[in-house]
Parts: C-alpha cells; structure tokens; sequence
C-alpha cells in the first residue's frame, strides 16, 4: 500500500514580498499609530542651517544619537539659537527619511534644558549684541538739558503714555511731546516698535525719544529684548531714553539705549528738567544778579562823587578860593612867624642890651668910678705912672665931668 506523504504536509505559502518603500511606509505608520508624539532629550551636534529656514542636527547622549530636521515653520516658534553642544527637549514625531531609510525625528518646538528659552535667547542676544559694541559706554550720548521736543514711543492707549504725561506736565510743561503709537507686546510689536522710533526720531525739533512700557513678565518684555529694535535704538541719530517695565526689568533696550531708566516716569524724569528746581536757581540767579547791580551802582556812585570832589577841587572857584585859603594860612603863618622874630629880637637886644650895660664905663661910673684922661692928649689914666704932678686931667664921671690938677702920686704897691 503505497501512501502520498507529499499531499499529507502542509502547504508551503508563498512570503509576502515588500518593496523598500512598501516597508518604510509601513513602518512610518506604526510609528504614527503606535509610539505618536515624543519629548526627547539631548545635546545638539552637526546643526545646518539651510537656506531655505530649515534647520537639520543631530541629538545624542553617551549611548545613542538620531537624525533631526525642524522645519522652517517651526522654527520660527523657537525664540533662541541652535547652539552646538546646547542640552534640549525636542518635541518631536519619530519618522523615517525613506531616501536614506534612515530614521529621524521631526521636530515641532524645543525647549533649552534646564533654563527658560526666553532667558536663553535673551542671554544669546545680549552676549552677541556686546560683542558688537552696542552696550559700549563710549557710545552713549548725553541728553540735551532742555530739549526742544520729545519724542514718545510707546502704546497711545497704556498706563506708560499717561505716567509720562503726569511728569511732563508737572515737571516742565512747556516742551511739546510727540507720541509714536505702536503695540508693545505680541508678534508685530518689534518691527511696529523699530518704525515708531525712526519715525518720530526724523520729526522736526525732536532731540531725545523716549522707549517706554510698562511692567509684565518675559513674554510680555520680549518685544524690547529683539535684535531689530535694539538696532532702531543704536542706529537713532538722537540719544535714546528707554523706560521698559519695573526697576528690576531690564531689557536688552535698556541696555542699548543712551540712558536706561527703571520706569516710564523715571524715563520722562530723566529727559525733562526740573522745572521748579530751575524756578528756584533763576530766583537766586535774580537775587544775586540784583545784589551785584546793586553793589556796581554803589560802586558807580561812590566814584561819582569822588569824581564830582574832583572837579569841584580842580574848578577856577575852587582853586581861587583854596588859593585865598592859603593866602590866608600863609598870612596868618607869616604874622605869627614874625611875631615870633620879633619877639625873639627883642628878647635877644634886651639880653645884649643888659650885657652891654653890663660892661658900659657909664654904668661903672654910675657906681662912684671915673675915667680920667690927660687934658694934654686926651689918653686914658690907668695908671699912676701915666701922669705927673702938676698934669691937667679931666674926669668922667656918671653925671658930667671936672678939671683937675695932679698934687700928689701914690704908685700901685708892688710897682717898680
């Protein structure tokens, strides 16, 4: 008996036979179907950025690496820059690039690990922006003292316009301020912001403007933390007062612009001066100004009048009567001074007048004395020897004079 084991197996089937594009969809749809949207984790490497907005890397860690391509649509939604060596969650579908048959991920946002993409992309920008110069000390330019008008950016409808106002008007009302509308928040804003000051910067007479906003978060700031107003307020042919959010926001435009400001009033503060601080230095001004007028026109009438004193002085009434004054003195002077000769004569003849009296022979012989002459030759008598007996001689004295006759001699004891 003979027994057909070939119709007892079971028949072989026939393997299904894919095409690599037939296996590569499938896959593609179990991934759709199966795993769907992913968050991934890695570190960014080999990044091109094409052309055409799209953006292709690769994320790996210590064990594995994978193939990205953010697309240019999404890309826009990232606030930062591709960085190589920056840390990442990728949200992201797993695919497959069936021209490779290599497997990627498509990816619809990234976030940076570990801080805030907003903080990532402003500390990239503010790192870039410095290495350019923009943030440079030597660049600020100083505000005018009193400008002539302002130019105000900022939303017409915000709680910022109104505070500007408030201290403008109550601080120096009398410079006229231009508002530049733009929005100050949203997609639009930057590029509404960098028109606003061109614009208002190339009015006439204005020679400062003001960026201002209000507080908020980040994401309400970031309009002011955008390369394209950053250039507006760097390129602004005048200085730049930027005013954005409360003290302790600070803004990439705060640190581009010429004065940064912790708020809109603070920004108005700076540009505008004080008004009744300059009342009062003009009124002190005034009253020193007023002092030394005053002290100058003392002054001019004191020299006046020395002027006057000397033309009065130097007048011919003036000099005639100066000259009868010293006649006067001179006459007086000479009077007294001859009064004094005299007197001093007087007394000097008197004293000769007494020595000469003195020693006159009438005053000896007023004292009982005579002069005895000799009759014969009229000689003096001082001595006995001087005559003989029998001589004629004739003797003065005090009252009238005699004749008389020698009888007797008596020579001087002693005499030879």
């Amino acid at each position: 008996m003979t027994s057909d084991v070939g119709s007892l197996r079971p028949r072989r089937r026939e393997p299904r036979l894919l095409g690599v594009g037939q296996l590569l969809r499938g896959l593609q749809g179990l991934f759709e179907q199966r795993v769907g949207r992913v968050f991934v984790v890695g570190e960014i490497s080999n990044l091109h950025a094409a052309r055409s907005g799209h953006a292709y890397f690769t994320l790996k860690d210590d064990e594995a690496q994978i193939r990205c391509a953010l697309f240019r649509g999404a890309a826009r939604g990232v606030p930062f820059e591709l960085e190589e060596g920056l840390e990442v969650v990728a949200e992201a579908e797993v695919s497959i690039y069936a021209a490779r048959g290599d497997l990627q991920l498509i990816v619809r946002s990234l976030e940076p690990r570990g801080v805030g993409a907003l903080q990532l992309a402003f500390e990239q920008l503010r790192k870039r922006l410095q290495a350019a110069g923009l943030f440079d000390e030597a660049r600020k330019r100083p505000l005018p003292s009193f400008p002539k008008r302002i130019g105000l950016v900022t939303s017409p409808t915000s709680a910022a316009v109104r505070d500007v106002l408030k201290v403008a008007g109550r601080r120096f009302p009398a410079t006229p301020i231009l508002v530049a509308p733009t929005l100050v928040q949203g997609d639009d804003a930057p590029a509404q912001v960098a028109r606003a000051i061109r614009r208002v910067a190339g009015a006439p007479d204005v020679d400062v403007v003001l960026v201002v906003r209000g507080g908020g978060s980040l994401e309400d700031l970031w309009a002011f933390n955008t390369e394209l107003v950053a250039h507006a307020i760097a390129e602004c042919p005048v200085p730049v007062v930027a005013g954005v959010g409360h003290e302790t926001d600070v803004t990439i435009a705060d640190l581009v612009a010429d004065v940064r400001a912790p708020t809109p009033s603070a920004a108005a503060m700076a540009a505008l001066p004080d008004g009744e601080a300059l009342a009062r230095l003009v009124d002190r001004d005034v009253r020193r100004l007023l002092s030394a007028i005053e002290s100058e026109l003392d002054a001019a009438r004191y020299q006046v009048e020395r002027w006057v004193e000397v033309l009065h002085a130097r007048s011919p009434q003036a000099r005639v009567a100066l000259a009868r004054t010293r006649e006067a003195r001179a006459r007086t002077a000479a009077g007294a001074a001859i009064r004094r000769q005299v007197d001093r004569n007087r007394h000097r003849v008197s004293e000769l007048a007494a020595r000469l009296d003195a020693m006159s022979p009438l005053a000896v012989l007023g004292r009982g004395y005579a002069l005895a002459r000799r009759s014969a030759d009229g000689r003096v008598v001082r001595r006995a020897a001087d005559v003989a007996i029998g001589d004629a001689l004739d003797l003065r004295l005090a009252e009238g004079a005699i004749g008389v006759e020698v009888t007797r001699l008596e020579p001087a004891e002693g005499a030879g």
